[in-house]
């Protein structure tokens, strides 16, 4: 455990003589990169066609429960590639100092789209649960949608849960991966 985090070490090797260097991945604390999951209200969206067109956007999401809700229209080219998919993958950069690369968090997920009237957005704006993404009159927009990303069990980290010295001096290792579904227990 270093850091507050447990670091699992894998060789891979592609020929007998031939082997890879050693590659570490950090696994940060679940409740660390949950906290800056609800934090955060910005993120990059990324979705797919059908027929195998990517598309990404900025967007302002609004973490709920184990869901992160975001507004759009229906119309709209990350809508129609929800509903045509049924999935999403998501960044969220982590800015810890104001100059350098931010850290990250990236998620591949399903997805939905619900309507404005939908029980489950009309209960969450109702108990003031989507204030952040409902705040501008997006309750009331014609031909508005949200969009609703399940947060996986597997989330995949840049440069969190280590100190940022230690991510600037081995930027390679800085990958990390955690199971939201877990608690580590720091007290083992």
């Amino acid at each position: 455990m270093l850091d507050g985090m447990t670091t699992i070490t894998t060789t891979h090797s592609n020929a007998p003589t031939t082997p890879e260097p050693a590659v570490t991945v950090f696994h940060p604390d679940p409740a660390t990169i949950r906290r800056a999951i609800e934090r955060r209200s910005i993120a990059t969206l990324a979705t797919v066609s059908e027929r195998g067109r990517p598309h990404a956007a900025t967007v302002i999401y609004q973490c709920v429960d184990d869901a992160l809700f975001i507004s759009t229209f229906g119309g709209s080219r990350k809508a129609r590639n929800v509903a045509e998919t049924g999935a999403a993958a998501v960044a969220i950069a982590v800015r810890r100092l104001p100059v350098g690369p931010p850290a990250s968090i990236q998620l591949q997920a399903t997805a939905a789209v619900l309507a404005i009237d939908d029980p489950e957005v009309v209960g969450l704006a109702a108990a003031g649960r989507l204030d952040r993404i409902t705040s501008h009159g997006e309750l009331d927009l014609d031909g508005g949608c949200f969009l609703r990303v399940a947060l996986p069990a597997r989330v995949l980290t840049y440069a969190l849960g280590m100190s940022l010295w230690r991510a600037l001096r081995n930027p390679l290792d800085a990958a990390g991966e955690v199971d939201l579904h877990t608690t580590v227990d720091l007290a083992t």
